[in-house]
């Protein structure tokens, strides 16, 4: 993956906010990457871009060799489907659907031949095999995120991006859950990009990017090769 001179403003003129101000950097496959930074230094800005769940002002992004913003909405969500996981602060799971279910979906989609033997293996590997027909309101934060976590590793991505992952757990809680999600992304030699305050979890991974007021301040290396 490749960020190239990203850039991010909200407003026009002379009002317009700066959010990302010319980032760039690459990530090589299988890096574990923490983005830090403090509350408003565009983090999650950042991540967005990098996933294509925004579009920048300015630069670009290559996943999977193809620059993301080259495609339509529908293209990258597409390239996404193929490519990525997403582990959220906020869980994002879908009420109406059980662990099972929410696990079952992505691999639904992706015309998984046997879906629901492949989500109660995940859902058995994160320590829920007996929470499989739970809905997430009788499930606790960390088995929420546990099968957000199965989720999206279901459909075996190429890299998987986390924001705030432990963000809405207590302290116990979120080192487990830090230390599935390191130990899945091992297994799975998928490259992890994910944000974070908490500088132990950054201090887990290969590689540290530091944002401040939207500029990167350490951490950049660019190299001709991309994942």
């Amino acid at each position: 993956m490749q960020a190239i001179r990203l850039s991010k403003k909200v407003g026009a003129d002379a009002t317009a906010l700066t959010i990302l101000d010319d980032v760039s950097f690459d990530i090589e496959a299988g890096d574990a990457v923490a983005i830090l930074g403090v509350s408003g230094s565009g983090k999650s800005t950042l991540l967005g871009l990098l996933a294509g769940l925004d579009t920048p002002s300015d630069g670009k992004v290559v996943l999977g060799g193809r620059d993301l913003f080259a495609l339509d909405e529908d293209g990258r969500a597409a390239l996404r489907g193929q490519m990525a996981g997403f582990v959220f602060q906020s869980f994002q799971l879908l009420p109406a659907l059980t662990a099972l279910e929410n696990v079952m979906l992505p691999l639904e989609l992706a015309a998984h031949p046997k879906p629901d033997d492949a989500a109660r293996a995940l859902l058995g590997r994160v320590g829920l095999g007996e929470r499989l027909g739970h809905y997430p309101k009788q499930l606790s934060g960390g088995e929420q995120q546990r099968v957000a976590i199965a989720r999206a590793f279901a459909g075996k991505p190429k890299i998987v991006f986390a924001d705030e992952p432990t963000g809405n757990l207590d302290a116990a809680t979120g080192a487990e859950i830090i230390d599935l999600m390191f130990k899945l992304n091992r297994e799975n030699q998928t490259t992890l990009v994910l944000v974070t305050h908490d500088e132990a979890l950054a201090q887990r991974c290969s590689r540290r990017l530091r944002l401040a007021a939207g500029r990167l301040i350490s951490g950049a290396v660019l190299q001709q090769a991309h994942a």
